[in-house]
């Protein structure tokens, strides 16, 4: 005897029809009335099985055949099996979301769970408005979200880079009392960091009252991602060294690693290093482009080649970043025989590695063989955006080549940008023609009107060519537009804290002191050259 109508088992039928074939929909049927005798309880019976069947899928196409079985078993409203549906098709991306939201509509019965699994559905692949309209309408049915909703949609705002709504969500977070909790707290600290705001983030980072190595990372790759290598050292030293020390993992090491290259806290870079071989951390290519990076800037190109030779996993950033290297300390031969290599391996070229090989082509001179490389970008399957054509430019103008490289930039199928005029503007300093120079730079003051540095160029022209009138006309631009040039900066690591000074700079609290000991090392120079 069947525990539904038949008029509502033909209804479940025609579900199953919609997920898979008729005649597959048939044998499953009749498979479930010969196998069955009696259907008194079948959602306590059979969920757990469904449950362990589904962990066994592996594609869309499986998953659909045993959702038609659950259909026919009846248990498509039970909230537990709905649930573990929900997040197989969410784990199989974009394409079964729509599935997934389709079993999640059809619930009568829903609980915070099985909204969970498709916030975070809509948190990983999008639509991410989504995954808050979601939030919301839950929170409308009368239930709470909790300590594992709010970070999917916290990480929703952050892929939209919607600082605003995530201050909203940040509000109900505080009333709810979620916002010292670990996990909301870690999503707090990653949505102001992907929407710029650092100083928000850090502070939620140091309110936070217990902390995790995901804490950690999290505010080390904010600094690192927003232009604050300084802080970001400082924050892993803070991790490594403090009251609660908190081992890195690779993550951290990827993250911390390009901002020691750009704080030059290259000790610490050698310290990552060695962690790295002690802890027998495995080197692939994410953490070997960094460390080749790091070394690269030290001028060690052996370690670098070394510790490229070691990676087994080689993909493209690591053979742009060995290529970089080569090339950053003039070794074209090098360069070349590499990319050699990596074409033998089977990898193909993206926009990166071409840029690095026309760089290298420029700055050797080798323009026949950067054009060659240029030409065959489409059938590198690499599409050429500004900054190639602005190195061909420069390859030709610094060959002496100007006349060909204004015919190329004329010939350009794009419009020509402020990285092709500066590679111009570059080549006309270098090769005095003072004509093309004024030509390029008033396309530049246009094209890039705060940048000092292109009004300078041409103002230092006028000046080695005696035109002084032309060079302060230029120069009282600059003025006029109130364009500020960046000003030259040094910094100095004492007591792992960084100090940092600018030209004239007397903002730190001890200038005094420091210019007055900066005098007597004067004097006591002085002193010495006369005694000599």
């Amino acid at each position: 005897m069947f525990p539904l109508p038949m008029t509502q088992m033909n209804g479940l039928a025609r579900q199953a029809e919609l997920l898979v074939s008729r005649t597959e929909c048939f044998n499953l049927w009749t498979f479930f009335i010969r196998g069955r005798r009696t259907y008194t309880k079948p959602h306590y019976r059979n969920s757990y099985d469904y449950t362990d069947l589904l962990q066994h899928c592996r594609n869309t196409k499986s998953i659909k055949k045993l959702h038609a079985q659950i259909i026919i078993g009846g248990l498509h409203q039970n909230p537990y099996v709905a649930s573990k549906l929900v997040g197989k098709y969410v784990e199989c991306g974009d394409s079964s979301m729509g599935d997934a939201r389709k079993v999640f509509d059809e619930l009568t019965e829903r609980d915070v769970f099985v909204w969970n699994m498709v916030i975070q559905g809509y948190a990983n692949v999008g639509p991410f408005a989504e995954a808050l309209k979601m939030c919301n309408r839950m929170r409308l049915s009368g239930l709470s979200p909790n300590r594992y909703t709010y970070p999917f949609v916290l990480k929703a705002c952050g892929a939209m880079r919607d600082g605003k709504q995530g201050q909203v969500v940040h509000g109900q977070i505080v009333k709810s009392g979620l916002d010292l909790q670990l996990f909301v707290g870690n999503a707090l600290v990653a949505l102001y960091s992907k929407c710029e705001e650092v100083e928000v983030s850090r502070r939620v980072f140091d309110e936070l009252p217990l902390k995790d190595l995901v804490s950690w990372n999290s505010m080390i790759s904010g600094y690192a991602t927003n232009g604050y290598p300084n802080e970001a050292v400082e924050i892993f030293r803070a991790m490594i060294q403090g009251p609660t020390t908190c081992l890195p993992d690779h993550a951290t090491l990827v993250c911390v690693l390009p901002a020691c290259i750009e704080a030059s806290a290259i000790e610490v870079g050698f310290w990552i290093h060695s962690y790295i071989v002690k802890a027998s951390i495995k080197v692939d290519s994410a953490l070997g482009s960094a460390l080749i990076s790091m070394y690269a800037n030290c001028g060690r190109v052996r370690v670098s080649r070394v510790i490229f030779d070691r990676v087994s996993d080689k993909n493209v950033v690591l053979w742009s970043a060995m290529m970089r290297c080569y090339g950053m300390h003039g070794h074209t031969d090098e360069v070349l025989q590499m990319f050699l290599q990596f074409e033998e391996s089977g990898l193909y070229p993206d926009a990166v590695v071409v840029l690095c090989l026309l760089s290298t082509c420029s700055h050797a001179g080798m323009v026949s063989k950067g054009l060659e490389i240029f030409e065959k970008m489409e059938d590198y399957g690499v599409e050429k955006n500004e900054k190639h054509y602005a190195c061909i430019v420069d390859l030709l103008g610094r060959a002496g080549l100007i006349d060909r490289a204004v015919k190329f930039i004329e010939s350009m199928p794009i419009q020509p940008g402020k990285d092709v005029y500066g590679a111009l503007l570059g080549a006309c300093r270098i090769h005095n023609n003072i004509e093309l120079a004024e030509e390029t730079a008033e396309k530049l003051f246009v094209l890039d009107p705060g940048n000092a540095g292109r009004y300078i160029l041409l103002a230092s022209m006028y000046e080695d060519a005696g035109r002084w009138e032309d060079a302060a006309r230029v120069r009282r631009l600059i003025r006029e537009k109130n364009i500020k040039k960046p000003t030259g900066r040094s910094s100095i690591e004492v007591d792992c804290i960084y100090h940092t000074f600018g030209a004239d700079d007397e903002s730190h609290p001890y200038t005094d002191q420091i210019f007055d000991t900066l005098e007597r090392m004067d004097r006591i120079m002085e002193e010495a050259i006369v005694m000599v």
